[in-house]
């Protein structure tokens, strides 16, 4: 079985060449859903289109990357004064001895998923475990748009901050002002907004929307004005407080997250609540489970700039075998560790030659050898992987269908997706091509009033 939307497995890429080339498995090709522009700019040679500044935007320096390395891309510039570690020559023969350091030192480590070497340059016993993934071999991957530390920008916006103020004082409410403002704005700008509310007023922003507004349309423009970073960990919060869990919403928040963009949360949900988010999800979750989410929050995935090495690729297959279809029984842990210690290139690549080795895709041994949230959170991972915008776009199309709009999981996804626009554009091209049908009509008929426009604005509709 093949997941929509993704090129169907069988042609394996060349031996010896991770990632494959450019038009074979399974990167997602520039201009895969994009097809028509709408306010959003042009795909460009290279990857999926760049969206330019908006008019009147903040010329400040470019913000860090938020779209994801292209599967076979290459890796992104490493920071002033990285000094990278050495490696084998490209097209190195296979088995051929890493360089040694200095004499009387130790050689450095070797790249993910290769052996580690062992006492001057001897390589490990045979038997020995393989060693662990080392992200930090490799440059970071940048935090996302709001999830760094607080910037300054050379943009102004105290007008926007008195377009609010006005919107919302007197009699009445001046809806489609509020969704105008804080719909077309990126996260830096969403927070010189609030300071300069805070500045121009003392009056807090959050505050003022849940006095004047009501509803998911409240919800919307409140999880808009504490930007991703602080609307996340709420989100946390709200899932974990009270009885029950809402575990879909830990998906959503965790799961597939950059190690950045994880400790950045980490970090923020115990500025908040003062309180430890490992600490708020123990005993909220069931037990293997839990130790499922606490893998996630070591924050230890392989950075994106990791490469695709075909070794680790065919054993990581081959544990997962042996770890689900190739015994009684199932060990779980195993099977979470990889998922969620891997890149996104990585996983793709085990997928492949899991389902070329064993005939069968990840997807269907996930959904045969386990159940309830633990299955939901390794396909959540899994589609990440394969194809984000496709993921996304089901997501969407989740929250919508069924008797009764799941409109806590529509907002949060719609105003979480519409951050990047890039990514939004590429995801409602997506929902079009798997789902024959606009975006913006679904949410037209799950929706209505002002909730139903300021969810048109997040996703690139005209306000």
């Amino acid at each position: 079985m093949s997941y929509p939307g993704y090129p169907p497995y069988g042609n394996p890429p060349p031996q010896g060449q991770y990632p494959p080339p450019q038009g074979q498995y399974p990167p997602q090709q520039q201009g895969q859903y994009y097809q028509q522009p709408a306010q959003y700019a042009p795909p460009q040679q290279g990857g999926y289109y760049q969206q330019p500044p908006p008019p009147n935007s903040y010329p400040s320096p470019a913000p860090p990357a938020q779209q994801q390395q292209a599967y076979g891309a290459s890796p992104a510039p490493a920071p002033y004064g990285y000094q990278p570690p050495p490696s084998q020559p490209y097209g190195a023969p296979y088995g051929a001895p890493p360089p040694q350091g200095p004499y009387g030192q130790p050689p450095p480590p070797a790249p993910y998923g290769q052996p580690a070497p062992g006492p001057y340059g001897a390589p490990q016993p045979y038997g020995a475990p393989p060693p662990a993934p080392q992200p930090n071999l490799y440059p970071p991957t940048p935090p996302s748009l709001g999830y760094g530390p607080p910037q300054i920008i050379q943009w102004n916006g105290d007008g926007d901050a008195q377009a609010l103020r006005s919107a919302m004082k007197g009699f009445g409410t001046d809806e489609k002002a509020l969704i105008r403002v804080l719909a077309t704005k990126d996260p830096l700008q969403i927070a010189t907004i609030r300071d300069a509310y805070s500045r121009l007023f003392r009056r807090d922003l959050v505050h003022d929307l849940k006095s004047e507004t009501r509803g998911w349309f409240e919800a919307g423009l409140v999880a808009l004005a504490r930007g991703p970073l602080l609307h996340d960990v709420h989100l946390l919060h709200d899932a974990t407080d009270g009885p029950g869990t809402k575990e879909k919403v830990l998906n959503d928040v965790l799961l597939g997250r950059s190690n950045a963009d994880m400790n950045a949360i980490k970090s923020e949900y115990h500025r908040v609540f003062g309180e430890r988010l490992e600490t708020a999800l123990r005993g909220d979750l069931s037990m293997k489970t839990e130790r499922h989410f606490m893998i996630v929050l070591q924050a230890q995935r392989a950075e994106d700039s990791a490469p695709v090495v075909q070794a680790d690729v065919e054993r990581d297959a081959s544990d997962l075998y042996n770890a689900t279809e190739g015994k009684v029984g199932t060990d779980e842990i195993k099977v979470c560790s990889i998922l969620s210690t891997r890149n996104d290139n990585q996983i793709r690549a085990i997928a492949h030659a899991y389902h070329q080795k064993y005939a069968r895709t990840l997807e269907e041994v996930i959904r045969r050898e386990f159940s309830g949230h633990m299955e939901d959170a390794l396909l959540f991972q899994l589609r990440h992987a394969l194809d984000k915008y496709m993921h996304q776009a089901k997501l969407l199309e989740d929250a919508m269908a069924g008797l009764g709009t799941k409109d806590h999981l529509l907002v949060s996804r719609v105003v979480r997706f519409h951050w990047d626009r890039n990514n939004m554009a590429n995801v409602v091209a997506a929902y079009e091509k798997r789902y024959r049908k606009r975006l913006s009509s679904r949410i037209k008929g799950e929706t209505s009033g002002d909730y139903e426009r300021l969810l048109l604005a997040c996703i690139g509709e005209p306000v």
